[in-house]
């Protein structure tokens, strides 16, 4: 390594803003859904369920921490074959 070209990175540059084990966004975005649905419809069901999906995810971001980024971007992208 040659002195002088090093260039120190925060590690909050380079990796995703957590919350509850999930990216920020897909946390808010559960949790948004999941109260609207307990709270308007008073269906107390949704509550486990909302766990569960909540670990389901958790475990899926300490494989990868991007993988909702992906999965969006794959969702978005037209599927078509030219000629």
């Amino acid at each position: 390594m040659t002195d002088g070209l090093e260039v120190v990175v925060h590690r909050s540059l380079v990796e995703p803003i957590m919350m509850m084990g999930l990216p920020r966004s897909v946390a808010l975005t559960l949790w948004t859904a999941i109260a609207s649905i307990l709270f308007g419809a008073h269906q107390l069901w949704i509550l486990p369920v909302g766990l569960v999906v909540h670990a389901l995810c958790v475990a899926a971001a300490k494989v990868d921490p991007y993988i909702f980024d992906v999965f969006l971007l794959a969702v978005k992208t037209q599927r078509r074959l030219e000629p």
